[in-house]
């Protein structure tokens, strides 16, 4: 693993990154990328969604498959892209359902900063990708990396929401013991916005007012979706 691991997650991540499954990991990336292999995002954005949301200031968990495959449009924050970047569909019927949940006319941009900032974490499972290969690098070790972010999140106590959309996000957090056991955090699941599923009770869902009125009722404030 090249990436600087953030302080304030470093307790959570150290002992798995001692294991030899991360060595292993970091080991295969780097063999990769001699090979000519492009991968995404680049080097110094992989763990992005952990330098912009300390471990303390996270309220909302919204977990991502893997990052986008297409040049360009990764930077280490789930469902994201940069400004000047398209849309990618999932994100646009994001938008769509913030409009109607909140009567409020997101950005033009899709950039998620924003988000990150005021504490989402915007994590994918798998943090790294393949140009043009969706799904290429799950299961080479990145799950164990973000298994324990989320638990660590979950293990702080501090009141949270976990917004879960599709199958894969809501067995990931499944995994982690002790996630909805506990009162101090709100488990919200729908479908993936994803064109392929958004119809199916994505849209509706009002996932962004849910989460506001639960942080404001135990004193965290709310989020500027």
């Amino acid at each position: 693993m090249s990436e600087v691991i953030p302080d304030s997650w470093r307790p959570a991540l150290e002992p798995v990154l001692a294991k030899p499954e991360a060595r292993k990991l970091g080991g295969w990336l780097r063999a990769e990328e001699e090979a000519g292999k492009a991968i995404f995002p680049p080097r110094g954005e992989r763990l992005a969604a952990l330098e912009m949301t300390p471990l303390d200031s996270v309220r909302v968990v919204i977990l991502g498959q893997d990052p986008y495959h297409g040049p360009g449009q990764a930077h280490g924050l789930s469902f994201s892209v940069r400004e000047g970047v398209k849309l990618p569909p999932s994100l646009r019927n994001i938008y769509q359902e913030i409009e109607s949940d909140l009567g409020v006319k997101p950005p033009a941009n899709g950039d998620l900063t924003r988000w990150a900032t005021q504490g989402v974490l915007l994590l994918n499972n798998t943090l790294t990708v393949e140009s043009g290969q969706a799904g290429s690098h799950a299961g080479r070790g990145w799950d164990a990396i973000t298994d324990a972010c989320v638990a660590a999140v979950v293990e702080q106590g501090l009141p949270t929401v976990f917004i879960l959309w599709g199958s894969h996000a809501q067995k990931k957090a499944g995994r982690v013991r002790g996630l909805g056991a506990s009162n101090n955090h709100l488990i919200i699941k729908s479908p993936h916005p994803s064109p392929l599923s958004a119809h199916r009770g994505f849209f509706g869902s009002k996932p962004f007012s849910q989460a506001n009125a639960f942080l404001e009722s135990h004193g965290r404030g709310h989020i500027a979706w």
